[in-house]
């Protein structure tokens, strides 16, 4: 049973013949993705990811807050090495985007793995 407010890391392991198959999301306990990766060719590389994430999550020089185009707010985290490793959805307020930052520093680290095998996509 999700308790409120947990969040969860999710590895989608696709069975498509993509060359970049493997993903993460941290998702909250609604089910709502706080921040996606990219695509990574190899498992071993989207769990290096999250083990990434859940070192940099509790340091506020890793988070690049960030304004769309249409007005909505996101931000990015970043490795010590500068590199992006995930995005977060766009929120509505900035109130919102900060809320699940605190959300991701206060739980990520504790967060469980779940590995998820999609469909292949037609």
């Amino acid at each position: 049973m999700k308790l409120l407010g947990e969040i969860i890391v999710i590895v989608m392991l696709k069975k498509s013949e993509a060359k970049e198959p493997f993903s993460f999301s941290f998702v909250n306990a609604n089910d709502e993705s706080i921040v996606k990766s990219e695509n990574y060719a190899a498992k071993r590389s989207a769990l290096n990811g999250i083990e990434s994430i859940k070192k940099n999550c509790t340091d506020d020089n890793r988070y690049e807050l960030k304004e769309s185009k249409n007005g909505k707010f996101f931000f990015n985290i970043k490795a010590t090495n500068g590199q992006i490793i995930g995005t977060s959805k766009l929120f509505a307020t900035e109130e919102i985007r900060n809320s699940s930052i605190s959300q991701l520093k206060t739980e990520a680290c504790d967060a469980e793995l779940f590995e998820i095998a999609s469909s292949a996509q037609t």
